[in-house]
């Protein structure tokens, strides 16, 4: 099976994670803030060693992870098995020279081309407020477009960011009790989501453990995406330059935000939730709301489908259609959908869609068994810390 893709519903832009609560909001207005130049607190090294991704090989698991000029999986391509005098050292933030994307890397790491080690100065420096100055940072960097080379260590080190003050001095005690608060309640939030969701249920069921046991056993089929469910259909090109503010996703290519680059109010054509979306790239996401798409992104109409058996259908699309012969020079297309095979269990020589739907419940309770446990214990801390 491939990657089971998107669950979410999306936000709209002013809802998107992130977003500081009210409260938090007027504990930042009441602090007093000082500039600090990027170079006076950290030091900013070249990796000790370039790994070159096409002559490595990646490895879904492994020891060091292998760190690269990616904006998401933080920075992490992958793992690589190298000599670890090339590590760079953990505790620090990975930088993308031409990208600006940037890192905390908890553990040593090994690094691809263009990336910069951030080494912090100050021994108060750890993962508990790494993020407070990762997003100050960011808003530092915001104003320069990717692929710039400027960013040169003397670019970097010559930027300034916000921190908070206390006696003249950064005041981490205040960094470490908001970033605490704030993750509390992102925590809430977590929960309950997984409450109204219904994915704090976590317990398989006699069915799920049968499915579980059986999968070795499955008989699979191949079958035509047309066949199965009518030709694919696409959007209209929409210009970033004529796109209206609002509340309805826009997909287009890419992975950054599940390919979701705008919340538009523009008069287009809204394709249904419980659909899949494959982009020029081949790369397949299940949509469970409504959306608009421009003319690089097939819909594959799996809307008559239970939800869960179009999620499994979706990892199945992506297997087949993710294939790596698709890129800027090969678009992929509707009607390359409609000609797409994929693999699906089946019985009496149909898909077994009930088959599905219950292994991809499984699967969700497996999953979310430890996403379930760890918000419990991290509201138990969380509660703590911010009652001391």
């Amino acid at each position: 099976m491939g990657s089971v893709q998107s669950f979410e519903t999306p936000k709209s832009r002013g809802g998107r994670p992130g977003k500081i609560d009210a409260p938090l909001n007027k504990k930042l207005s009441e602090v007093k803030w000082g500039e600090y130049r990027l170079g006076d607190l950290f030091e900013v090294n070249s990796y000790t060693k370039r790994f070159d991704a096409n002559k490595v090989i990646v490895l879904e698991d492994g020891k060091y992870p292998y760190v690269v000029r990616m904006s998401n999986n933080n920075g992490q391509k992958g793992y690589i098995d190298e000599d670890e005098i090339y590590l760079n050292e953990g505790n620090t933030i990975s930088f993308g020279q031409d990208t600006a994307t940037m890192f905390y890397q908890e553990h040593p790491y090994f690094t691809g081309d263009k990336i910069k080690i951030l080494k912090a100065k100050f021994r108060e420096f750890d993962k508990s407020n790494a993020q407070f100055f990762l997003t100050t940072m960011a808003k530092s960097f915001e104003s320069f477009s990717w692929g710039r080379s400027s960013f040169s260590v003397d670019i970097i080190e010559k930027q300034i960011i916000s921190l908070p003050v206390k006696d003249g001095t950064i005041d981490f005690d205040f960094i470490s009790s908001f970033i605490a608060e704030l993750e509390a309640e992102r925590i809430k939030e977590l929960e309950a989501h997984l409450t109204v969701t219904g994915l704090k249920d976590y317990i398989l069921t006699e069915e799920e453990h049968s499915v579980l046991d059986s999968y070795e056993d499955w008989e699979w089929n191949t079958f035509n995406l047309e066949d199965l469910f009518g030709k694919s259909t696409r959007g209209k090109r929409l210009k970033s330059a004529d796109r209206i503010p609002g509340e309805l996703p826009f997909v287009t290519a890419g992975e950054a935000d599940e390919g979701i680059s705008d919340f538009i109010g523009n008069d287009v054509a809204i394709f249904s939730e419980n659909t899949t979306t494959i982009d020029m790239f081949g790369s397949a996401k299940y949509r469970n709301y409504k959306y608009g798409g421009d003319d690089h992104v097939a819909v594959v109409h799996t809307e008559t489908l239970p939800k869960l058996a179009s999620i499994f259908v979706t990892s199945a699309i992506h297997k087949s259609s993710h294939s790596g012969q698709f890129d800027y020079s090969k678009n992929f297309y509707a009607k390359d959908a409609d000609a797409l095979n994929i693999q699906l269990p089946s019985r009496g020589g149909q898909p077994d869609y009930e088959c599905m739907a219950t292994f991809i419940s499984a699967v969700q309770k497996i999953v979310i068994k430890d996403v379930v446990l760890f918000a419990d214990r991290k509201i138990g801390m969380a509660k703590e810390i911010v009652n001391k």
